[in-house]
């Protein structure tokens, strides 16, 4: 006998739709303004809620920009992910995951360095933290699967590269030289450091 599911109470209900808001009004104002022009009080001010009241669902506003980003991260994974299944060439196959990865973090190119940041920097006990380094991971996971098609590259040097390559990926769109690049350049960049690492 299956037991139906609790219905959700007012109060909760009340508790997610103002955690809705802070998440929709960071979202528009990071877009508009970048992380660094946009104040706790402008958020909750458009989420039309207190300070106070902010503070009870995020503690600063890096863990508000990594909530945000979290989310689209995932999504540029799972369409390099999607995308590496009908590339044929391992090196093709690896940056069919990486090109999604890098158009989400230059969408906004101060949130994409500052969101970087805030994952490396952070505290990883911290939950959106730890769901960021939690999307390192998967892509890592989703590069070694991709770099395991080589039958040189066995599964310890499968992993190790996956590592170098989200490395070398992450410096190149955080590096403050690389401001001014763009996406294609970014992504022309990373693939020449790749290449060199993979099997002749």
């Amino acid at each position: 006998m299956s037991v139906a599911p609790r219905p959700v109470g007012r109060r909760e209900r009340n508790k997610q739709e103002k955690f809705d808001r802070i998440v929709a009004a960071a979202t528009e104002l990071f877009a508009e303004h970048g992380v660094d022009e946009v104040t706790t009080q402008q958020i909750a001010d458009k989420a039309d809620i207190g300070t106070g009241t902010l503070f009870l669902y995020v503690k600063t506003k890096g863990e508000l920009l990594l909530l945000v980003q979290n989310a689209k991260y995932i999504e540029a994974l799972e369409q390099g992910r999607a995308d590496a299944e009908t590339v044929p060439g391992v090196l093709d196959a690896v940056m069919a995951i990486v090109r999604p990865i890098v158009e989400c973090n230059r969408t906004q190119i101060d949130n994409g360095r500052t969101y970087l940041r805030e994952m490396v920097f952070g505290d990883p006990e911290e939950h959106r933290h730890s769901a960021a380094l939690a999307i390192v991971a998967q892509t890592e996971e989703a590069m070694a699967a991709v770099l395991r098609r080589d039958e040189r590259i066995t599964e310890g040097d499968a992993v190790t590269l996956a590592h170098i390559v989200s490395a070398v990926m992450f410096l190149s769109m955080a590096v403050s030289v690389n401001i001014a690049l763009s996406v294609e350049e970014i992504v022309q960049d990373i693939r020449r450091q790749v290449d060199v690492l993979l099997p002749r």
